[in-house]
């Protein structure tokens, strides 16, 4: 394993070795927001050495105007070529980690926190890995009201329906370059919405790209006069976009999967059915991290394909968590997917709650309920109540209600990011509530 100076000479030759002319510095705010300096390579071994100071009360969910003062510290493992940018003129990439004066890492840093939560797992000898599946639309520039879909595609259709294969074409390349292992690409169910999934990885490096490919999708789109969105719900009547999250533990000193257990019916461990259990257990508190916005529960209705009961099963895409066959020889595919986290969430962040409850379960021993096999939108009140199946928060407000009262929400970002993250939802609900929408004008003028 190479020495932090070893890494830090790494970057500086590669860059030099590039003609890599200027470098962007990024981090997230709290909700996931991507923030970022450019400064030209010149400066770029003293950024490595000393950090980029800025004034952190002018990010949201960081600190009060009176201890403004923050460094960004680049960490060079992050370090990559921008490719979409011009060859003659190259730009590279480094995710940077939020400090204190004096070098103290800033509790309030969503990947501190992920970080700091993976370390915890690790000292029980396990590791975290994830691997989400982002859905997206594109939409024309178009100007007047609304937004106008890129095509009328549906799943998995091609050209002439698709018009997108180019675009997803495109960005595809780009992210091999950054270092992603792409899996597929494809139209999705709703006109305009798309889907390209890449390799599971350990829950930091993966949150990592989420950012990345979240960033690498806007551009491209961007260069193709399109508007790359990544909002829950941007279509009435329309599936919304989804970040499934496909997840497992994985023991340290064998790197064998620890959710795997051959003798089991459905090839799970112990240590996975409690994992499921923990998360079932707790994903109502989770859900104002997981699914953050307003217009996120308006993706969690049934009739769309997106969860909306606490439930588990195999092969159930209409249940909370589902585990997918097993294949004989492939232990390592043995994974539980949560299904309601959407792409507008801070990655960071939901993947520390996600890991969090999920341990609790193990630590617990929390047994999950009977999985259900049937479609769980077919039910009525009757059998819901005979499953003991609960539903997820029906609205942002009804989130922030059950964050309120998360112990382990709030063990899990700490008390300043768990204040500074409720603070932040509640004036988003509030300036929901008082807004009059469009709907509210057709429906109620006449009155």
């Amino acid at each position: 394993m190479l020495s932090e100076d070893e890494k830090k000479k790494k970057v500086l030759e590669e860059a030099k070795r590039s003609d890599v002319r200027l470098v962007v510095f990024q981090f997230v705010d709290i909700l996931g927001t991507i923030k970022n300096v450019t400064m030209t390579v010149n400066r770029l071994e003293d950024a490595l050495n000393e950090g980029i100071p800025f004034d952190g009360s002018s990010v949201e969910g960081f600190v009060r105007i009176f201890e403004s003062d923050m460094v960004a510290m680049p960490d060079p493992t992050t370090f990559k070529i921008l490719p979409w940018r011009p060859n003659e003129r190259k730009e590279a990439r480094i995710i940077c980690d939020i400090h204190r004066p004096g070098g103290k890492p800033f509790e309030g840093d969503p990947r501190y926190i992920l970080k700091r939560v993976i370390n915890e797992v690790k000292e029980q000898g396990y590791y975290y890995n994830t691997g989400p599946e982002l859905e997206f639309f594109l939409f024309k520039n178009a100007e007047g009201y609304g937004p106008v879909t890129h095509d009328f595609g549906g799943y998995f259709d091609y050209s002439p329906l698709d018009l997108a294969f180019d675009i997803r074409r495109e960005v595809t390349f780009n992210l091999q370059e950054m270092g992603f292992e792409i899996e597929q690409g494809h139209h999705e169910v709703a006109p305009g919405q798309h889907e390209i999934d890449f390799r599971f990885d350990d829950a930091l490096q993966t949150a990592d790209k989420v950012i990345t490919y979240k960033m690498v999708i806007k551009a491209i789109a961007f260069a193709h006069q399109l508007t790359a969105t990544f909002m829950p719900k941007p279509i009435s009547g329309q599936n919304g976009s989804g970040m499934h999250v496909h997840q497992s533990l994985f023991k340290i000193k064998n790197n064998h999967n620890a959710f795997y257990d051959p003798n089991d019916k459905y090839s799970l461990s112990k240590t996975a059915y409690y994992f499921i259990g923990g998360q079932l257990k707790h994903i109502r508190g989770l859900s104002g991290i997981l699914a953050p916005t307003v217009n996120s529960y308006k993706r969690l209705v049934p009739g769309y394909e997106a969860p909306v009961y606490i439930c588990w099963g195999r092969r159930n895409r209409s249940a909370l968590i589902r585990v997918p066959d097993y294949f004989p020889g492939k232990e390592k595919a043995i994974r539980a997917e949560l299904r309601c986290p959407d792409p507008s969430c801070n990655p960071y962040l939901a993947f520390a709650v996600m890991l969090k409850a999920g341990m609790d379960g193990v630590k617990n021993r929390i047994e999950p309920p009977e999985p259900v096999e049937e479609d769980v939108y077919e039910f009525d009140d009757q059998k819901l109540a005979q499953f003991y199946i609960k539903t997820l928060p029906e609205s942002l407000g009804e989130a922030i209600d059950e964050m309120k009262e998360s112990k382990l929400l709030k063990e899990a970002l700490g008390d300043f990011t768990f204040g500074k993250y409720l603070e932040a939802k509640k004036s988003e609900w509030t300036e929901y509530q008082l807004h009059v929408s469009d709907w509210e004008i057709e429906k109620y003028i006449k009155l």
